[in-house]
């Protein structure tokens, strides 16, 4: 008997596909919202950073202060629930293209697509929504959807153990511009500024951002006997795609 999930948590037929289809290089995700004519495909899956969570408690969350903070502290961040086991960890990301002409230019329109924090190598049999260690599932219905708000279109994967150190330099660069003393950004920029990592190394931490859009959910790939076998955020969920679920899942 395979790992059930509480149905409160459960991906529906729409979601399922799309997280089961986002790492398919070649596979076709839908039209762009702004033209139906034109559609996105998955061109490549690729390794973007190596990410050390040496506590196991792993967040997903922005990593900028919240917006209206005029004491521009660092964010709680919100932690997962559940838990991995401490190690050193792929992350992943997709990227889709939907080439489009504008005022006489051609654009390719790639963009990230989705990302993964990669556990375990094993394939997912199911996919649940990630709760928070402050999110009260009694609360919940089935269908319900609950994650974090990336305000600065910005979220990361990070250990919770090295939180404060690893979200300093983006609250550090607000004080900044804040000061009118403004400083590039302390990070390490990764793939032409698509991601920008952090890294602790008294506690042997890192925190790597992703793009992210509004109310994000966060998913976890199980393999069959329950295991977490990825961590998965979808980028611009709702702008793409939706008539391509629709017709992939058989609903009207």
């Amino acid at each position: 008997m395979g790992y059930t999930p509480d149905v409160r948590l459960a991906a529906g037929p729409e979601e399922s596909w799309l997280l089961g289809t986002a790492f398919t290089p070649g596979a076709r995700l839908g039209t762009r919202l702004d033209d139906p004519t034109i559609a996105v495909h998955v061109v490549e899956v690729a390794e973007v950073t190596m990410l050390r969570i040496p506590s196991g408690r792993v967040i997903v969350d922005s990593p900028w202060p919240d917006e209206g903070d005029l004491q521009l502290r660092t964010p709680v961040g919100r932690e997962l629930l559940e838990r991995v086991p401490p190690g050193s960890y792929q992350v992943e990301a997709a990227w889709t293209e939907s080439p489009y002409e504008f005022m006489g230019e051609y654009f390719d329109g790639r963009e990230v697509g989705a990302v993964r924090l990669r556990i375990v190598d094993d394939p997912v049999a199911v996919w649940e929504m990630a709760l928070g260690v402050d999110d009260d599932i009694a609360a919940l219905s089935s269908g319900d959807r609950i994650g974090f708000n990336s305000e600065a279109n910005s979220a990361c994967f990070a250990d919770a153990s090295a939180w404060q150190e690893l979200a300093a330099p983006f609250r550090q660069f607000w004080k900044g511009l804040q000061s009118g003393d403004e400083q590039p950004l302390a990070t390490e920029s990764l793939c032409d500024e698509s991601f920008e990592r952090t890294s602790d190394e008294a506690l042997a931490a890192d925190l790597m951002t992703f793009p992210s859009e509004g109310e994000t959910v966060v998913w976890l790939g199980r393999t069959e006997s329950g295991t977490i076998a990825s961590i998965v955020t979808v980028v611009a969920y709702g702008r793409h795609w939706s008539e391509e679920r629709r017709l992939a899942t058989g609903r009207s």
